[in-house]
């Protein structure tokens, strides 16, 4: 029985996506031990700091998702670009819930502001480990087809 192979070259991860998606994770982690600070001290300045922590990490989520949109719709199959771009979306999503919540008044943010901010995280990073699994640089999956 003969090995059927693909020989198209492998998809490889373009490098503004991953810095746009990279770039989420320490922006919204910022965003929760900011939110964390916050309820420890109370000074006015962490919640400012969350908010425009979020407000960054939500431009790179919009245009990672953007990226994302497009590469599902060039995607042959839809198996992890479609639970990737899901993720993302997720995030978006809840990280505007997010800023809006951030958009009170300090005193209002919490509890609902620390609760937002670790499930964005926690969401940001499974997107991010999602995407940089299915999406490997060429140099790291030519060996998988030889």
């Amino acid at each position: 029985m003969a090995a059927i192979y693909d020989h198209r070259p492998p998809r490889a991860i373009q490098p503004v996506h991953a810095v746009l998606l990279a770039a989420t994770i320490p922006l919204f982690l910022g965003g929760l031990l900011s939110d964390v600070a916050y309820t420890r001290s109370y000074e006015i300045q962490w919640s400012n700091f969350s908010a425009w922590l979020i407000a960054g990490g939500m431009v790179f989520t919009g245009l990672a998702l953007l990226w994302s949109l497009i590469d599902l719709i060039r995607a042959d199959r839809r198996g992890r670009p479609f639970i990737y771009f899901l993720l993302l979306l997720a995030t978006f999503v809840l990280g505007l819930v997010n800023s809006f919540v951030h958009a009170r008044d300090a005193w209002g943010t919490m509890p609902d502001g620390v609760i937002l901010s670790a499930i964005v995280t926690v969401l940001a990073i499974l997107a991010t480990w999602i995407g940089f699994s299915s999406l490997r640089p060429a140099s790291l999956r030519a060996g998988e087809m030889k």
